[in-house]
Parts: C-alpha cells; sequence; structure tokens
C-alpha cells in the first residue's frame, strides 16, 4: 500500500483524529491518550499502530514507557497531494475571475 493510502486510512478513524490533536504539541503516554477515550487500551494500541504504520506519529521509549508524538513530516506528502487539486482549482478561479473582469470593463467601455 502506498503511504498516501495508508495516511489517508488512518485518518479516516474520528478516533486517530482526536489522538493526533492530543499529542500535536506534547508528547504523551498511551495511557495519557486512553484517559480521553471509552475504550480500552489494547483498542488506542492498536490506532496508535495504526498511526505509527502511516509515519504520522513518532515513539520514544523512555524507561518501561513509550510516549506518543506528532510526526510533522508524515503530513507532507498528503500536503502535496491536497495542494495539487486545491492548485488546480485556485487557477480555474482566478481564470474565472479575470474573464468576468475583462467581460466588465468591454461593457464600461461600449
Amino acid at each position: 500500500m502506498l503511504m498516501i493510502e495508508k495516511v489517508i486510512q488512518a485518518l479516516s478513524e474520528p478516533k486517530r483524529r482526536v489522538i493526533l490533536e492530543l499529542v500535536y504539541e506534547n508528547e504523551l503516554t498511551s495511557s495519557a491518550i486512553a484517559s480521553h477515550f471509552n475504550i480500552s487500551a489494547p483498542a488506542i494500541s492498536q490506532h496508535l499502530k495504526v498511526l505509527e504504520g502511516a509515519g504520522l506519529v513518532i515513539v520514544r521509549k523512555e524507561g518501561t514507557k513509550r510516549y506518543y508524538g506528532i510526526k510533522k513530516e508524515g503530513f507532507s506528502e498528503l500536503k502535496q497531494f491536497i495542494e495539487h487539486f486545491w492548485d488546480d482549482h485556485l487557477l480555474l478561479l482566478k481564470e474565472v475571475a479575470e474573464e468576468e473582469e475583462r467581460k466588465i470593463h468591454e461593457s464600461e467601455s461600449e
């Protein structure tokens, strides 16, 4: 599976998006993350594995604890994918706006 597909699949689950918000600013242990949900610790671990596999979180081991944090560069491929479509639509919008402006100037000069 391509990395972009893994990222999109990982982000398709709402709980995973909440996890990413939780670890955006600070690293958290899986138990600290789990305290925000009404699901089991093993379920949170599964979500974290998916996020890690998609390259969206990094794991740092300290003793027996594992800390999870956001891996911002993991979003770069998704950002490029979205920007590709966004840039095309912005260009189309610009062309339409310029055409409308041209029509307004033509009608004013008549």
